[in-house]
């Protein structure tokens, strides 16, 4: 697509040597060559860019699994381990902060082992939380399990945009949209399926929630073979004088260390930051909490999930399209704003008919979730280098999931004081409107490296 084209500075494909033409390019696209569509492209780099495909598929699958299996048994979880609602609060809110605090941590140690060891051990470590959390005893036992599995999850999320920005350069539109939507398939089985599976397994809830290590050991096996070579990329860290056959393409950019981005100092950056934020915080408010909401209407346990599960899974055909459509305009505010006003329009569902009107307001705010893919692509697209986007994304959604932790707590503590769900249905529906507001701005056709410089 001629939007996403325009916006590529670099390509991974392209290799200077000193038998190459006057302009000093080959141009061998990895992205066509993992199609199969590139002529002349050796057979083992169309393997291993097929390869990266369905490591990047599985990855995402199990990106939300951890919540989202846990909204669903919510109310079992907390009779089992004795929780108040405060404390529930608290355990919705610990994704965002793992997220923050971990996800910083990710470009360094992509740097230091490559984005392969980093995202295999990310995808070791979600296993390893699922299946030891629903039996680690106690309530402390249980965060601290989880944590593990979100520490898997947060640097992952951050490097995903990383490896498409450089191993799709010209494909960021549709391999994010591929990239969210499986995102939004994991988040929206595990939703739907976590409850009757729990039923199929005896009734215990630990036996539902530890299922989902499965599907993360899985995501696992893909990633090995680029451990071996560091992943294929080592942002800032020196490229090999030779490129392999079947080995991860490199650029120029990463021969030599890029000068440090002082991405602070763009405002882009601290919008899309805020954008992310806010987002997030609706996203984890749904998640932990909109199953409850349904069954405190009078809505049975099952179809709570499945209309959990319908929210989320709106995200599946919509995650694909809104990257690839953002990626053809200059400016993406306008979709920020639309995704928007279905989120006002589903809050203000939830309050006035909750279980009459429910499936009506699970597919609005389902819509509206699709803000997530819109941030991923607008990371991509706010940068003009891997680097440049590796810094961006670490700080947009370390920042912005450090601005979302009090959102999940405060809605348990609102319910728990208030005894419905009036006043956090009302905070959910105040924060839409500044989401809006600073999609806006994140949405403008600019990069985070001319606003540093300036």
């Amino acid at each position: 697509m001629a939007g996403e084209e325009t916006r590529t500075q670099t390509h991974p494909g392209i290799r200077t040597t000193a038998t190459d033409g006057p302009q000093g390019a080959a141009q061998a696209s990895p992205a066509r060559a993992g199609s199969g569509t590139a002529a002349g492209a050796p057979p083992a780099r169309a393997w291993t860019m097929r390869l990266v495909v369905v490591a990047i598929v599985l990855s995402a699958l199990n990106l939300r699994p951890a919540i989202t299996s846990l909204g669903a048994l919510l109310e079992e979880v907390r009779d089992g381990l004795g929780m108040s609602g405060g404390v529930a609060g608290l355990l919705t809110s610990v994704p965002p902060l793992c997220f923050a605090v971990f996800g910083v941590m990710a470009p360094r140690l992509a740097r230091r082992f490559g984005l392969g060891a980093v995202v295999c051990a990310g995808m070791a470590a979600i296993a390893a939380g699922l299946l030891v959390r629903p039996y680690a005893g106690g309530t402390a036992g249980f965060l601290a399990a989880s944590a593990l599995a979100l520490m898997g999850i947060a640097v992952s999320n951050v490097l995903m945009p990383v490896i498409v920005k450089r191993w799709f350069p010209d494909r960021v539109g549709s391999m994010t949209g591929l990239y969210s939507m499986a995102l939004a398939l994991g988040t929206s089985l595990a939703a739907a399926v976590t409850v009757p599976v729990t039923a199929a397994m005896g009734g215990g809830w630990q036996s539902g929630l530890a299922v989902w290590a499965a599907l993360a050991a899985a995501a696992v096996v893909p990633w090995i073979p680029f451990v071996r070579d560091g992943g294929g990329v080592r942002a800032g860290g020196p490229a090999p004088a030779a490129e392999a056959p079947g080995r991860a393409p490199h650029t120029r950019e990463e021969t030599t260390p890029a000068p440090a981005l002082r991405v602070t100092r763009s405002r882009t950056a601290w919008a899309l930051a805020v954008f992310f934020g806010l987002q997030a915080t609706a996203a984890y408010i749904t998640m932990g909490w909109m199953a409850q909401i349904f069954r405190d209407a009078g809505v049975a346990a099952g179809t709570a999930g499945v209309l959990l599960a319908v929210t989320m899974v709106m995200g599946v055909p919509l995650a694909f399209v809104i990257p690839r459509l953002a990626t053809r305009f200059p400016r993406q505010g306008p979709i920020a704003v639309a995704l928007g006003i279905c989120g006002l329009a589903g809050y203000a569902g939830l309050y006035l008919a909750p279980a009459g009107g429910a499936w009506a307001w699970a597919l609005l705010l389902g819509v509206s979730n699709c803000a997530f893919p819109l941030a991923l692509t607008m990371v991509g697209m706010r940068a003009r280098t891997g680097a440049g986007v590796a810094q961006l994304s670490a700080f947009a959604q370390s920042t912005g999931y450090l601005i979302s932790i009090p959102g999940p707590l405060l809605v348990g503590v609102l319910y728990e004081h208030s005894g419905g769900w009036g006043l956090p249905l009302a905070l959910m529906a105040a924060l839409m409107v500044p989401q809006m507001a600073v999609g806006i701005l994140a949405g403008r056709d600019r990069t985070v490296e001319d606003e540093a410089a300036r």
